[in-house]
């Protein structure tokens, strides 16, 4: 499960680049990984696994990873559980009752954004109680492009989330460590690397606006090939109070 060193460049460059250039981990972090079982957050673990085995940030930190059960009854768990305690984890499985909640007592018609709200909170709530200083989400600059795009569009907002915020209420700290990375570069790996993938059992999987948008994306894509780096680019020209969302409106955990 390895590939030319060439290729391994491509991954832990960009993600220590992020890392340090907006101290996203410091010595000693306990960081937990908000894990889905989607290609995102395992990409992530490994990833940042391997960072810190081979001390590329030139200290040692922690990794929990943890996830959410979602109480979703078609959805199995085991490999993603198996998975990271075959890396030498231990999986922490949070329930929750969040599915009953958004589409049975309150039947919400747009349910992403009440069960993005509910699953932060249980999830930085958690990682607070077992003593965390940071917590990890898979996001890259795909979700960093689409969700400028969705303020853009929906909202008249030129901006979108960012790769650091601190968390007054659970006194934790997000973080995006793959921000620089594209989402064609982590299915890429995921394929090499033949990471598990569990299936998203929620029933408006890829019927949202968010799946509206990174069409949009793609279509751009092809006539503007170098719009993700264009857009990394202008990111990190503007400051943080012109361009980042100063609180999370994004719908992903994965």
């Amino acid at each position: 499960m390895s590939f030319k060193k060439k290729d391994n460049q491509s991954y832990y460059n960009p993600m220590r680049r992020a890392i340090l250039n907006h101290q996203m981990i410091e010595p000693g972090d306990k960081v937990a990984i908000g894990m889905s079982g989607g290609k995102d957050s395992t990409t992530l673990l490994v990833l940042l696994d391997r960072i810190r085995r081979q001390r590329r940030l030139g200290f040692d930190f922690e990794i929990v990873p943890i996830t959410l059960d979602m109480g979703f009854e078609d959805c199995d768990i085991t490999p993603m559980q198996e998975f990271v305690e075959s890396m030498g984890y231990d999986l922490e499985i949070v329930p929750t009752n969040i599915a009953k909640v958004v589409f049975e007592i309150r039947e919400e018609k747009s349910p992403c954004s009440l069960c993005a709200k509910l699953r932060r909170g249980i999830l930085y709530n958690r990682a607070s109680e077992l003593g965390c200083q940071k917590v990890a989400l898979g996001h890259h600059v795909d979700d960093a492009l689409e969700t400028y795009f969705m303020n853009f569009l929906f909202h008249g907002r030129l901006n979108s989330f960012e790769p650091k915020s601190y968390l007054t209420k659970t006194k934790v700290t997000l973080i995006r460590p793959m921000i620089y990375l594209e989402e064609k570069q982590i299915i890429r790996f995921v394929k090499r690397e033949e990471l598990p993938v569990i299936f998203n059992p929620c029933p408006v999987d890829k019927k949202t606006k968010r799946e509206e948008i990174k069409k949009l994306v793609t279509n751009l894509a092809q006539e503007y090939p170098a719009i993700r780096e264009k857009f990394i680019m202008g990111m990190e020209q503007v400051s943080a109070e012109d361009f980042w969302v100063k609180t999370c409106h994004e719908s992903l955990l994965n």
